[in-house]
């Protein structure tokens, strides 16, 4: 594949991304309702759908859950200071508890701020989630040079990138 294969994007292309940027349809074959949708075959959306994750278009397909809906309120992005050269080793560890949906480093911006390992750590309430704060420094032993919990209050975005319809 070139590179204008990988960003350019024709006009089905952009149908499929607008089809799909809000969700699937919860359906047995959403793929099928799609294609219908955007005038092509099943095959064919597939095909493209697997093209634009490949080149990176599309980054990925999931389920983007509302923490707050599923009775999660308790919800707090903790930050870590980790040393540099553990953070990648520190980071995966956390990203693999099953109360803990995403964690990245990101960089210090010192001296006001010297966390490098962000991580979202889920629970029914505050207390939940600072118990289990307690399991990850405890997990992370000498490489927790500090952290914080910083709670959310509410839902601001919970969305990518949407490409307007050219309806």
């Amino acid at each position: 594949m070139n590179e204008s294969e990988i960003t350019t994007l024709d006009d089905l292309d952009r149908k499929i991304i607008v089809a799909t940027q809000s969700g699937l349809p919860l359906v047995s074959e959403p793929y099928a309702v799609i294609a219908k949708e955007v005038e092509s075959s099943t095959d064919e959306v597939i095909k493209r759908v697997k093209r634009m994750l490949e080149s990176g278009i599309i980054r990925r397909i999931g389920a983007v859950p509302n923490h707050y809906t599923l009775g999660f309120k308790g919800n707090g992005m903790t930050v870590w200071d980790i040393p540099d050269n553990k953070v990648r080793q520190c980071g995966e560890m956390i990203g693999a508890l099953d109360f803990v949906s995403h964690a990245y480093e990101r960089p210090r911006h010192q001296p006001e701020w010297n966390y490098n390992l962000f991580a979202m750590v889920h629970g029914k309430d505050r207390t939940e989630v600072e118990k289990k704060v307690k399991l990850i420094a405890d997990m992370l032993g000498d490489n927790n040079r500090g952290h914080e919990i910083l709670y959310s209050s509410r839902i601001l975005k919970k969305t990518g990138l949407r490409l307007a319809s050219a309806k």
